[in-house]
């Protein structure tokens, strides 16, 4: 299994805002990455300074989201839905996208659940529960 330390995280989506930026060739990673960055163009100064990126690893801001988390967690659900693991949540983020008309609303409704599923993971010092994960997503897909 793949752990990236959190520089590495950061100097990878710095990585690929240069190579979009200038038009540079990408691997499949780092096109879906760049897709998603696209979709967030308020977090683009965080990723055009890797040097900044990578002093600023420890600070937490109160009431601002973490441009690498939130990418993260995007490249995330999305590896999810391509292999449909853990298994229904393929079909929950497509239901969720066609009841907002966004997959990128999608994504941001399915990260809650994944935020929320990771932070009481950490709290209680005991392994993610994917079973509330996804009853989580497809509760938030099956509502109205």
């Amino acid at each position: 299994m793949f752990t990236p330390s959190q520089a590495d995280v950061r100097k990878f989506f710095c990585a690929v805002h240069a190579k979009a930026q200038t038009g540079q060739p990408m691997d499949a990673l780092e096109t879906l990455a760049g897709q998603w960055m696209a979709e967030h163009p308020e977090y683009h100064g965080d990723f055009a300074d890797e040097a900044a990126a990578l002093a600023t690893m420890n600070e937490v801001v109160e009431g601002q989201t973490n441009p690498f988390l939130h990418l993260s967690m995007h490249l995330s659900i999305s590896e999810q839905c391509s292999i449909d693991q853990p298994r229904g949540i393929r079909q929950a983020v497509e239901l969720l996208a066609a009841k907002r008309n966004s997959l990128h609303e999608a994504h941001h409704e399915a990260m809650e659940c994944l935020g929320r599923m990771l932070w009481e993971s950490q709290r209680a010092g005991r392994p993610p529960d994917g079973a509330a994960y996804m009853d989580c997503v497809q509760r938030q897909a099956t509502r109205d």
